[in-house]
């Protein structure tokens, strides 16, 4: 079983980014998919190229928690997500200062629409403030379900098909948040709101009119279910599974009001798409050759919707105005239609209405997003997919066509275009061959040759009726004019066009018709008439100046779209999302291998993955890099005046980045890893991170000593007459950090990215038995944690020690906290429901000042203390005699030092007199406190941290720490190691020939080897070079010694906290750390339509071009020689007191991985490495 490197325990099938794939074919790739999305695991990477698979069913990693976890993270710290592709768009907008756009491709069916909305409900959440900026977000957001209504349907391959094309920009201020917006939309099909197929609907919004509008708004408009508008009954499908209409329309509603529309403007758009469905239900029948309307009762609502005269309506639809010429004459004359001419002219009022409409729409949402400021744009494109239905027809050849023209820009920028920048760049690369479809976009949109466009239009250019034979010299021409092309054949009904996705076999019926959409004069004439504002604004047209040039046809407009929105793109930085279908049944966990295969073909996942596993993941230009990066170097900063190669060498030695992750060009620097680019990043961050800290340092200084005076105060009124005080704490400096989280990013990130550590200190817990355990104790912003370490017991990382949250604690669950009246450490968290927490702080003081603070700002109450010499707290129920209560008595002793005794469930601590009660802290100056008293104390976890020395000690009550034994024979904690005389079963131990030395705090035996002072240098890697904060050097705090052998301790100057080194050349602790730190049945009916196309001759040009993969036949490098330690044998017991040491008995043979001169070494026992001190062993 495969367990994430990053996720504790957490199962990932195949790989994370498919360039780690050990073949390169189409069948590692669907395999490696497939995988992922049993474990529903949907999103994969190619490099930056996001892969998302259709889960059909709503997934649970969508939240609040993700969006904090991906927020400002690399994209190698979590898992592929489209939350990582939205962050990382939107932060290299603001570092390069470029706009952006975000390219969503797939087929029909596959994701694409839900994948724009959770990019843009994240960027939403990370981006700035403000209610100025909120109302932009809401209009962003609420556009989606506004336009959903109103331009998609469901298909035979979608149940929320686009039905129309959206590009929407994105206008961002300087500091990041959205200032304003824009929306493109590009060809509505608005075939289907007179024409559906047996298996689909027409646009949501009829439906959620008819069954959500309550009933007074219904009997305005005169409408009823679906099923009595012929609009909508061509098909039986009436309802969507998964879709409520009814709720659907309240968020319509609430759209439309967020977008700034009134309740009557509203109501003014109801009032025409309820008279379309009306116009709609107008039939005619044939009188004396001519169209008659059947019903002319039928009139009357919808020309009273649209406020026109009922009559003109029908003379307007069986009648036609020609203006004629004979000579310099112009005559008008009426003519009469026929039935077939009469229901063109009702569709086609029907489709001008709610084409403009639907631009209406779109207007009055950019109109609600408009702003005067200049800013960096990013853009989303999501449009129409790829599709193939049973008959193809105008509409489907241009939702391919721009699907072809979006796919080139694909090959263009990611395969081409990097490919020939290498070229020019001089960088060594052999090239990847690949399918251009820039052939397929040729044979549709050239001019010389002529293409279909170019074909079509000459043909509507001749086309006065509407007739049939206009299709028919259509596919006469085009067979003789492309007929000779690899990519286009001829058939009986149409033509057939080998897209890169597939064969697609067009029916040519309709097209010219389409092409032409020509709206009458007439119609424009009598909309114009209205009574209604609001509808003669949606025609605007100026009839008396009619242009004499040749009309714009559809093809015409189409392609010049494509081509803005190609140039839109081509203007911005862009990244990608590949959406692909697993099946076409649209159930969960339904997978069909030779679609998911097809789909990779024609995507060209396979060279895609070649480019970039042989590729460069980041290029440069020389001055942008080093106007970014200069501050990684003394050398270049801050400013560099020598040649930009030469800066940018010393900047990657300065970051230790090896010559062979990088080249330089003639004009750009290419980055091959994205981890060398990552590691860039948080060196800069940490540069910046720590210029703040010395600005802020200087600020606190000059305005510490009144604060200081302050918190001493606030703390200190806390206990002030119910506590005794310690004499060496009273008046020292809060600092907050006692634990050094800048070198502990592995405690960080258990805390969480967004929430702030108010206070964080290493105590002791004690258990239901008094027995103690180390533990890092945290306050933050929304909690209390109590942190501690676990070793792995699965997955890859088996056996690490690894930091877990033992303990995760709401303010609001705190009933109060208890403390003696001594001048003990000892501290008490009553949890309300639970059992309750014991620990030990050296700190309590200012833990319980930061923990009141927090406390009243959520709970808005005091936090309540008591404090009593008698303590009672309930304990955690584990097995058999479990549960229960323990006490805790606080009697007075002889000495500052805590004596213990245990007896049963009591615990009896005795403890000298402290200060008075009511002592108060004095004043203290900047320039009397010393530098052990403004600094914290912090680990030395990794290389090049200077230990500690003996002048930064705290005082000795600052080294406690609590031996307790179950007999009544009470022992000064200062002595570390438990009485050895004793057996388990309470006699007498014969004792040992020799006595054990003290720990590590004194010099090692004579005879034991050790290295020369100065000589020891931390090995120096990559990893450990570029960052002093991995976590390799452990801060030991060391067993305390007996005051009789040590007469330091008397002297209060004792230095316990030594540096150890944890760093090992093998996979030992502090590298394991390094490692886990850095690293649906078919319809029936629609069986044919709804098989993988064939791949045409797209497909067999893909199948010439295949290579095998890159580095294939290499011989396999030699296996490392196998290094043998040197050993030592173990001179006395030694019990571990940490989860990373060694056990000893006396006589156990140790391998020595590591000597360090602080007296703690790093080996190995019996297959287990850890910590052990070095004057137990002698040397072998």
């Amino acid at each position: 079983m495969v367990y994430h490197w990053q996720s504790l325990n957490t199962k990932v099938s195949g790989v994370d980014d498919m360039t780690l794939l050990s073949k390169i074919n189409d069948d590692s790739i669907v395999e490696n998919l497939k995988k992922r999305f049993m474990d529903d695991w949907i999103f994969t990477y190619i490099g930056p190229v996001l892969i998302s698979v259709n889960p059909f069913k709503n997934m649970p990693y969508f939240g609040e928690n993700e969006i904090f976890m991906y927020q400002g993270a690399a994209q190698y710290e979590n898992r592929p997500h489209i939350y990582s592709t939205a962050d990382n768009m939107y932060r290299n907008m603001l570092i390069d200062c470029e706009n952006q756009c975000l390219i969503i491709s797939g087929e029909s069916g596959a994701g694409k629409t839900v994948c724009a909305k959770y990019v843009m409900n994240y960027i939403s959440k990370v981006s700035g403030g403000g209610a100025l900026v909120q109302h932009i977000k809401d209009v962003i957001l609420e556009s989606n379900p506004l336009l959903e209504a109103f331009g998609n349907a469901k298909t035979v391959r979608n149940n929320n098909s686009s039905r129309f094309g959206k590009y929407v920009e994105i206008i961002f201020g300087l500091g990041g948040q959205p200032t304003g917006g824009k929306i493109s939309n590009f060809l509505l099909e608005k075939s289907r709101v007179v024409s559906i197929g047996s298996q689909e609907r027409s646009f949501h919004i009829f439906y959620q009119l008819c069954l959500g509008a309550n009933e007074p708004l219904r009997s305005e408009l005169g409408l009823s279910q679906p099923n009595n508008f012929f609009y909508l009954n061509q098909s039986p499908c009436m309802t969507v599974e998964g879709t409520n209409d009814a709720n659907d329309f309240r968020e319509t509603l609430n759209a439309m009001t967020v977008v700034g529309m009134q309740e009557a403007e509203q109501r003014d758009i109801f009032r025409v798409v309820a008279a379309i469905l009306l116009i709609g239900n107008i039939q005619f029948h044939e009188s004396e050759n001519y169209a008659s309307i059947t019903n002319r009762r039928a009139l009357e609502r919808p020309a009273a919707l649209l406020e026109i005269d009922s009559e003109l309506l029908g003379t307007k639809l069986v009648s036609r105005v020609i203006d004629g010429k004979w000579g310099r004459q112009t005559d008008r004359i009426e003519m009469t239609l026929g039935i077939e001419q009469s229901l063109y002219t009702r569709d086609a009022l029907s489709k001008a209405l709610y084409t403009r409409i639907f631009d209406f729409l779109v207007q009055r949402t950019n109109q609600a997003m408009v702003t005067p400021t200049q800013g960096y744009t990013m853009g989303i494109l999501d449009i129409y997919g790829f599709e193939i239905f049973q008959n193809n027809g105008f509409q489907q050849f241009c939702i391919n066509f721009v699907n072809e023209k979006l796919q080139q820009i694909f090959i263009e920028l990611t395969l081409k275009a990097e490919q020939e920048e290498y070229v020019i760049e001089g960088i060594r690369w052999t090239p990847v061959d690949y399918f251009n479809n820039q052939i397929v976009c040729e044979l549709i949109e050239e001019t010389k040759p002529p293409g279909v466009f170019a074909i079509l239009n000459d043909v509507c250019a001749t086309l006065h009726n509407v007739t049939a034979n206009a299709d028919n010299d259509l596919q006469k021409k085009l067979g003789k004019e492309v007929s000779g092309h690899q990519h286009f054949q001829t058939t009986v009904e149409g033509f057939v066009i080998h897209h890169y996705a597939g064969i697609v076999s067009y029916n040519v019926e309709g097209f010219c018709d389409h092409n032409r959409d020509v709206l009458f004069p007439d119609l424009i004439v009598m909309m114009q008439s209205s009574g209604s504002n609001f509808i003669r604004s949606l025609f605007p047209e100026q009839m008396e100046n009619k242009s004499s040039t040749r009309p714009t046809t559809v093809g015409t407009k189409i392609k010049s779209q494509a081509s803005q929105l190609v140039a839109s793109l081509m203007k911005c930085s862009p990244h990608y999302i590949r959406c692909i279908k697993p099946n076409e049944t649209k159930r969960p966990r339904d997978w069909e291998e030779e679609r998911v295969r097809h789909q990779v073909e024609y995507l060209g996942l396979k060279e895609n993955v070649r480019v970039r596993r042989a590729g460069f993941a980041y290029r440069r230009v020389f001055q942008k890099f080093l106007q970014r990066y200069a501050i990684l170097c003394n050398e270049t900063w801050p400013a560099w005046r020598g040649q930009p190669q030469e800066g940018i060498e010393r900047i990657m030695a300065a970051s230790y980045i090896e010559r062979d992750q990088y080249q330089l060009g003639k004009t750009k620097i290419f980055i091959k890893a994205p981890e060398s680019l990552f590691q860039l990043e948080e060196l800069r961050e940490r540069k910046f991170d720590g210029y703040a800290r010395i600005i802020q340092r200087a600020f606190h200084k000059y305005f510490d000593k009144r604060q200081r005076q302050r918190q001493q105060e606030q703390a200190s009124a806390i206990v002030f007459g119910k506590k005794q005080r310690r004499k060496y704490s009273i008046n020292r400096v809060f600092v907050g950090d006692y634990i050094g989280l800048d070198h502990r990013p592995e405690l960080l990130s258990l805390v969480g990215r967004r929430e702030k550590v108010e206070f964080c200190e290493s105590v002791t817990k004690y258990d239901r038995r008094f027995k103690g355990a180390k533990r890092d104790l945290f306050i933050t912003t929304h909690r209390v944690l109590l942190i501690g370490r676990e070793k792995l017991k699965q997955g890859p990382q088996k056996g690490l020690i690894v930091p877990v949250i033992k303990r995760d604690i709401q303010y609001s669950d705190i009933i109060k906290v208890s403390l003696s009246t001594r001048q003990d450490d000892l501290l008490i968290l009553h949890i309300r429901g639970t059992y309750d927490s014991v620990v030990e702080s050296t700190f309590k003081t200012e833990f319980l000042t930061v923990l009141s603070k927090k406390y009243k700002a959520v709970t808005q109450q005091d936090l309540p203390i008591t404090f009593s010499d008698s303590m009672e707290f309930t304990v955690k129920k584990q097995g058999w005699g479990g549960g229960g209560t323990r006490k805790i008595r606080v009697v007075v002793g002889n000495s500052d030092l805590a004596v213990l005794k245990i007896s049963g469930k009591i615990l009896t601590m005795e403890i000298g007199e402290g200060l008075a009660k009511n002592t108060y802290p004095r004043a203290l100056d900047n320039d009397f406190v010393s530098q052990a008293q403004r600094r914290p104390v912090k680990p030395a976890r990794g290389p090049g941290v200077i230990p500690i020395s003996s002048s930064q000690n705290r005082p000795p009550h600052h080294q406690q720490q609590y031996n307790m034994h179950s007999n009544s024979n009470a022992t000064h904690i200062g002595q570390n190691f438990q009485n050895r005389n004793s057996n388990s079963s309470g006699g007498v131990r014969p004792p040992t020939l020799r006595q054990p030395p003290p720990p590590p705090s004194e010099p090692a035996p004579p005879n034991q080897p050790r290295i020369p002072a100065g000589a020891f240098r931390l090995p120096t890697t990559t990893a450990s070079s570029n960052s002093n904060t991995n976590g390799n050097n452990v801060q030991r705090f060391n067993p305390v010694v007996n005051k009789a052998s040590n007469p330091s301790v008397q002297n209060g100057s004792t230095n316990n906290f030594q540096t150890r080194n944890a760093t090992s050349t093998g996979n030992g602790i502090a590298q394991k750390m390094n490692q886990l730190q850095a690293n649906f049945n078919p319809q029936q009916t629609m069986a044919d339509i709804l098989k993988t196309p064939n791949a045409g001759a797209s497909g067999a040009k893909r199948t010439s071009l295949s290579k095998p993969a890159p580095g294939a036949g290499r011989p396999k490098p030699k296996p490392k020689p196998v290094v043998k330690l040197p050993k030592c044998t173990a001179l006395y017991d030694y019990e571990a007191r940490d989860i990373d040491e060694l056990g000893l008995k006396e006589g156990d043979l140790l391998e020595i991985v590591k000597e360090h001169d602080s007296g703690w070494w790093l080996g190995k026992l019996r297959g287990k490495e850890g910590l052990f001190p070095s004057n137990y062993v002698e040397k072998l």
